[in-house]
């Protein structure tokens, strides 16, 4: 089988996109840029720090105060949909470029033109989000109220490393619509197909300086980033313990913040299921990106009368899934992002064994021709308590903790009994099962007899640890934009 041919843009050193041109960072470090399918350097990436961030955020405000303070909400829609068709007609080379960087199989990076599609139509829809109103007053004498949304500013985003293609647009999708300008740090495991996609923006004609793309580590360029007095807004999706930190740094100017972290979702499985479509929709609930999701239903709570059975069915399901080089089209799971999420992955299948949990399936780190990548099978426990830090902590990895439960209040119990709060789901073919369950899981987004599917027009969120704020729907776009009132005295 012939590999696709690696795209020329992995090449050398790639650097950063200030003010609409390419540029070193000022200290000229660079960062390797590695494989994780097989562990070799592919490229470099700029390894930027403070000094880099102040030049992209200088630009940033220029470009706001400038000329793209003049566009019009149409001149803004007519640049989206050039973008939207410039970048759908090179997705394959992007979606080449999300493989070999980050190990996603090809036949999910390629599934993600139709998202990116529906995502960039949605957010050129919205351009017109800060019209003017005329609301009637009830004011003594004649006064005319004008009430509008106006675009807060520079906008700084520092998104992860598991799907950049993705993160990208909930940055750059809504600061094009309302006119904010953006600086954007991706992760440095995972930074090549934003580069590309900046450098198709700038080929569509976006004007120099709207978008901006800083390279480098979190804690030289992405402190920088939050910390810096002349952002307006924070978007950063990642860990708790980095968004504490951006929630102090915040502080120096009172930006806005919007945090999507982590999760330990619940995926409630009653015994009047279909586990035609349980097992399989339960378990790619957790593997989909090999575990490498916020949403992953890594806690799969199993009604106990159904518990044994559908642990075999699982245990069997897992067995036929294709772990291997994202390059081969029969691939479903690619390798973790790199070493270190690989020894952490494994440290928690061995925190997990030896809390009591059965290992029914999976548990290692593959070998053979995959020896030189991160790889790991995918893994089920069985007969888990919620106790346990498997079912605890988010692994970030092909990690299913199965618990079984009794009966849906003890489900609900188990389910909010976690500091997180970002998805969860329930399979069940009674109606009534579904809304209560649902309507009783504390979680921004719940899917019934479905998980993972996202509709850029509804959106996303999380509630306790997994953050505040929601990506997409017109929440996301007027999150960007601040409300004014204008009061006119006619007398």
């Amino acid at each position: 089988m012939l590999s696709p041919q690696r795209p020329d843009f992995i090449a050398g050193r790639k650097k950063n996109l200030i003010g609409g041109r390419w540029v070193d960072s000022a200290s000229g470090r660079t960062i390797d840029v590695v494989n994780p399918a097989t562990g070799g350097k592919m490229c470099e990436i700029a390894a930027s720090d403070s000094t880099d961030i102040d030049l992209a955020v200088s630009a940033a405000r220029s470009a706001f105060e400038g000329e793209w303070s003049r566009w019009t909400p149409h001149q803004r829609r007519k640049l989206m949909l050039k973008i939207h068709d410039l970048v759908l007609e090179n997705f394959e080379e992007l979606a080449l470029i999300e493989t070999l960087d980050m190990g996603a199989p090809l036949s999910r990076t390629k599934g993600l033109a139709e998202w990116t599609s529906q995502v960039l139509h949605f957010f050129a829809s919205q351009c017109g989000a800060g019209t003017v109103a005329t609301p009637e007053n009830s004011l003594p004498g004649d006064f005319l109220t004008l009430r509008s949304l106006a675009p807060v500013g520079v906008v700084g985003g520092i998104i992860p490393w598991n799907g950049p293609l993705i993160g990208l647009w909930w940055i750059f999708g809504p600061a094009l619509a309302t006119g904010c300008t953006a600086v954007l740090k991706p992760a440095e495991d995972a930074s090549l197909s934003v580069l590309r996609v900046a450098e198709l923006m700038s080929e569509a004609g976006l004007p120099d300086g709207v978008i901006n793309v800083v390279t480098g580590y979190g804690r030289d360029a992405g402190q920088a980033l939050a910390e810096h007095k002349d952002i307006d807004r924070i978007a950063f999706t990642g860990s708790i313990g980095t968004a504490k930190s951006i929630v102090r740094a915040s502080a120096g100017n009172l930006k806005r913040l919007q945090l999507e972290l982590g999760g330990k979702s619940p995926d409630i499985i009653f015994a009047d299921a279909d586990l035609d479509k349980a097992v399989p929709g339960a378990s790619m609930g957790v593997y989909t990106n090999s575990g490498q999701v916020c949403v992953a239903g890594t806690r799969i709570l199993v009604q106990r009368s159904i518990h044994d059975e559908f642990v075999e069915r699982m245990t069997e399901f897992t067995k036929t899934i294709k772990v291997g080089d994202g390059l081969d089209p029969n691939t479903q799971l690619g390798p973790l992002i790199s070493q270190r999420q690989l020894d952490r992955v494994m440290n928690y299948i061995d925190i997990g064994g030896g809390e009591g949990a059965r290992l029914a399936s999976g548990g290692s780190r593959l070998g053979g021709a995959l020896a030189n990548g991160f790889f790991v099978e995918p893994t089920v426990f069985a007969g888990a308590s919620n106790e346990m830090t498997i079912a605890q902590e988010e692994i970030f990895g092909p990690v299913a903790s199965v618990i079984p439960f009794d009966e849906p209040e003890d489900a609900l119990r188990i389910a909010n009994d976690t500091p997180f709060g970002l998805a969860g789901g329930v399979w069940t073919q009674n109606l009534a099962t579904a809304h209560k369950v649902s309507r009783g899981i504390n979680a921004g987004t719940v899917w019934v007899n479905c998980y993972g599917v996202l509709d850029p027009a509804i959106g996303f969120g999380g509630t306790k640890m997994s953050g505040y704020g929601w990506k997409g729907a017109k929440e996301h776009v007027e999150s960007y934009l601040y409300p004014k009132a204008v009061y006119i005295n006619l007398g």
